[in-house]
């Protein structure tokens, strides 16, 4: 099978989409809300935001919140343009196997 036009190989992963689709829609979002928001372990929603991050569509922001060390992530433009080509060509697919699917005539089940 060809590759589609617009799909992300990065995004295919059901894991790291969801990641940048929250991340999507915040400006900066705290690591425990993502981790809790797409129900990962710390280790592996480190891994996979670090592969993000090496791809360019997560930055991360290290500091403090009184004592306590936390880690923000955000969505950088590149990762906004690639979620939006990626949700863009997963609509074409849906939208091109509908209307196969209503044009298609079936043959009548053998008996």
């Amino acid at each position: 099978m060809a590759p589609i036009a617009g799909l992300d190989p990065l995004l295919l992963d059901p894991t790291r989409l969801s990641i940048v689709s929250l991340l999507s829609a915040s400006r900066w979002a705290e690591f425990g809300f993502v981790r809790d928001s797409v129900g990962l372990s710390d280790s592996a929603l480190s891994k996979q935001v670090t592969t993000l991050s090496k791809n360019g569509y997560v930055e991360v922001k290290k500091g403090y919140m009184g004592k306590r060390p936390r880690t923000w992530l955000n969505l950088t433009d590149a990762g906004r343009r690639a979620l939006t080509a990626h949700v863009a060509a997963l609509q074409r697919i849906a939208s091109q196997a509908r209307a196969a699917g209503s044009a298609h005539t079936p043959d009548e089940p053998p008996p």
